[in-house]
């Protein structure tokens, strides 16, 4: 049986996680209709693998660990949108600081991943932090809530563990299940 997994960073500092949700229920007031991310499953996705086999997680562990990265800052800033603020599809907090150790990582990931024969992201890497999705038509005042927010600051989290997570979809939501995790060198 295959495993649905991905890679992040799990966003766990309580005030920005506070800052967060405070966003989240701003957009949930704009009359869009949104499935918005729940306060425990609220991460920065490094890759989604899509179906893995479970003999692959050990795999990915030895690449995860030799990614060798320190701890670092990410600073969360802003909201958008893609496509597009103008026609949100998923609303996103963007990264102010720390996009270039994360994109190290994930370009590296990508190698390792590839020796493993998953296949390369067809999109271009974009840290983000996803918020909510929108469901169906209904957009309300969603694009200037958006707009309200662009420079909103969230706070900075610490990028100390890359985490291998199994993600099982249910009717209530997705849970979440750390599979694997590589620890950063301490600065």
């Amino acid at each position: 049986m295959s495993i649905r997994a991905f890679l992040s960073f799990d966003v766990e500092d309580e005030e920005v996680l506070d800052r967060i949700v405070d966003a989240q229920r701003r957009l949930a007031l704009s009359g869009a209709r949104l499935k918005l991310v729940g306060r425990e499953n609220v991460h920065i996705c490094i890759r989604f693998l899509g179906q893995i086999a479970p003999r692959m997680v050990e795999d990915i562990g030895g690449i995860m660990d030799g990614l060798g990265f320190s701890e670092f800052g990410i600073g969360l800033k802003g909201l958008g949108a893609f496509p597009s603020p103008s026609y949100p599809r998923v609303v996103w907090v963007g990264v102010k600081e720390g996009a270039e150790e994360l994109t190290r990582i994930h370009d590296e990931m990508e190698r390792g991943l590839a020796k493993l024969g998953i296949r390369p992201e067809t999109r271009a890497f974009r840290p983000h932090c996803t918020l909510a999705r929108v469901k169906g038509g209904r957009r309300g005042k969603l694009s200037d809530v958006i707009r309200s927010l662009s420079d909103h600051e969230f706070g900075t989290i610490k990028a100390e563990r890359l985490r291998l997570k199994r993600s099982v979809l249910t009717p209530r939501g997705p849970v979440y299940t750390t599979l694997y995790e590589a620890v950063a060198a301490k600065p």
